[in-house]
């Protein structure tokens, strides 16, 4: 037990020297893949409870005596907390220390799902989700700084797949693990689950994780957040009732949205320390790997919810063998988490992100050639391919995003990156969605409409290219390792 033993605060370095991930006064770590299971863990956490109380709706409208229609709400209020609440996170962590934060965002999260599993009435699971919601947007953003500051920057490839992953598994895994624990225990346990992993990763962070100074004198711009947060929150209920609400209520929040986020950048030009720093996309590494990369995150989300309707009402399939089939898409990630630092190495962020955009059109429009006589074995090859595509794109950008971001702004990065991250997710699904009703004229929707969808959404990454055409040879080359041949 001696190995786990607490550390004593790290000791500074002589001004101008730089420890891992760039920070200056760090110590590196005894532990770093220890410490990078950890925040996989927290991650795997949020994102599945993203999903996984899909599949358990029904059950649990039965038991808290409430329509499943309604139970969407359950859903809606942990993601609109998640997308709220990430900007607080990298001041919080500046302010009181990030191991303090992490460990405290991981004792909310897992005494809301404590809280969630023993919901008596909807109102109660509803305050719950909120609950969950706050801890999981401290708990993803935080946790990516402890792993970037835990890891020198040569490295970065390698830390970063540890956070990708669980983003890309965890949407996907959620509804399998949710049907699984709803239909041979109770919907309860997909709460309940989380105690034990929330429990373990407390005790690890707080051996594992080295303290560093708080900066007391950091203020925080709370009307900078009450204009951020509102807008961000009118544009995620923009579109978690797009088709849902009625027109003028999307209008209203339309407008309501870009008023108060116009008023927050003009707020924004004067501020040292603004609630959410903006001025990082100027920043061109950052700024194209989470604008450009977006477009290819928003059309790579939206198959996620497109994919099993289209299997379940497109072809007839049943849900069982749907999840089965849409579960493949994760089936890929951990063979790219091996090749993409040889990949960089050999082609660099800028190729591989445009190579990995074009790759990303065509899997999207493979799956026009889906039809009702294709053999399962050649729908579930597309599906890998699918998946290998998208953890491809999204372990790229997420890397080049914060690999000449300078170590006094990590926090601030780690805060934005992982807000717009979040809105990808429900920008995708209701795309996919929205695209899927234009289409149908709001009827059932046929195949060849499901079909129609995806060519649409073909069209985003092929919008980023340009964009990632910009990138020069020495963005994120200490990371990559990339080195041009020279030329004869």
């Amino acid at each position: 037990m001696s190995s786990l033993s607490p550390k004593p605060a790290p000791t500074p370095s002589p001004a101008g020297m730089s420890g891992p991930g760039g920070d200056a006064g760090d110590a590196p770590p005894r532990f770093p893949v220890f410490i990078a299971v950890v925040v996989a863990i927290a991650f795997l956490m949020e994102q599945l409870d993203s999903t996984i109380v899909t599949t358990a709706l029904p059950d649990m409208a039965h038991a808290l005596h409430t329509s499943a229609v309604d139970m969407n709400l359950a859903v809606s209020a942990y993601v609109l907390t998640l997308a709220v609440f990430i900007p607080l996170s990298g001041w919080f962590a500046d302010r009181f220390g990030a191991r303090r934060i992490f460990m405290s965002a991981l004792a909310l999260f897992t005494l809301g799902s404590v809280l969630c599993g023993a919901a008596q009435d909807f109102s109660m699971l509803v305050a719950t989700r909120v609950l969950q919601g706050l801890g999981g947007a401290m708990m993803t953003p935080v946790g990516r700084l402890i792993l970037l500051r835990s890891f020198p920057r040569r490295q970065l490839v390698r830390a970063m797949t540890y956070t990708t992953l669980p983003a890309i598994v965890g949407p996907v895994l959620g509804p399998l693990v949710g049907g699984y624990l709803t239909t041979y225990l109770s919907w309860r346990w997909i709460f309940y689950v989380n105690v034990p992993f929330g429990l373990l990763g407390m005790l690890l962070a707080w051996y594992l994780v080295d303290p560093r100074p708080a900066e007391p004198d950091s203020r925080f711009d709370l009307g900078g957040f009450v204009l951020f947060g509102t807008g961000v929150a009118l544009l995620q209920l923009l579109m978690e009732g797009f088709g849902l609400l009625r027109p003028l209520l999307l209008a209203a929040s339309a407008a309501g949205a870009v008023l108060l986020l116009l008023a927050f950048a003009r707020r924004n030009r004067d501020r040292a320390r603004p609630a959410v720093d903006l001025s990082l996309l100027r920043e061109r590494a950052f700024g194209l790997a989470t604008l450009a990369g977006g477009l290819c995150r928003v059309a790579m989300n939206a198959p996620v919810y497109l994919l099993p309707v289209m299997l379940q009402v497109g072809l007839g399939m049943s849900a069982v063998e749907s999840g089965s089939l849409t579960f493949l898409s994760a089936a890929g990630a951990p063979v790219v988490r091996l090749v993409i630092g040889p990949a960089l190495r050999r082609w660099g962020f800028r190729r591989l992100l445009m190579g990995s955009a074009l790759a990303c059109a065509a899997v999207l429009s493979s799956f026009v050639g889906i039809g009702t006589l294709t053999p399962h074995w050649l729908i579930a090859v597309a599906i890998v391919a699918y998946g290998a595509v998208r953890s491809t794109q999204f372990m790229s950008s997420n890397t080049l995003a914060y690999a000449d971001v300078a170590a006094e702004r990590l926090s601030r990065a780690t805060s934005l990156g992982g807000l717009l991250q979040q809105l990808t997710v429900s920008f995708g699904v209701a795309l996919g969605a929205a695209a899927l009703r234009v289409l149908s004229h709001g009827a059932a929707p046929r195949l060849a409409q499901f079909h129609a969808a995806f060519l649409v959404l073909a069209l985003l990454p092929l919008l980023a290219i340009p964009a990632f055409a910009r990138l020069r040879l020495q963005d994120g080359a200490q990371v990559s390792g990339h080195r041009p041949r020279p030329r004869p």
